[in-house]
């Protein structure tokens, strides 16, 4: 039996895995912002919340950055730009 991938269910458990991600980075955020207030910078820091907020953060970054790389698809040639430039100047 051939397994049915559905495009559009697919995109929505998308959907839904983001915002689980940003209801979860904005209660981090509280709660580091909670402990900043009422102990201070260097007491924040110490907290593993901070560890799992940079983590999570250097991750989506990384995933995020091979997303926008695949979106363009034309090579520039930087050489007519520069021309222009110098022109320009």
């Amino acid at each position: 039996m051939k397994k049915i991938v559905v495009q559009r269910l697919t995109f929505l458990n998308l959907q839904y895995i983001k915002i689980a991600y940003i209801v979860q980075t904005l209660g981090v955020l509280l709660i580091l912002g909670h402990d900043f207030l009422k102990r201070g910078l260097e007491k924040m820091k110490v907290n593993s919340l901070w560890v799992l907020f940079i983590l999570s953060s250097v991750v989506y970054s990384y995933l995020s950055l091979s997303i926008s790389v695949e979106q363009e698809k034309e090579i520039k040639r930087p050489f007519r730009s520069f021309l222009l430039s110098l022109f320009v100047l």
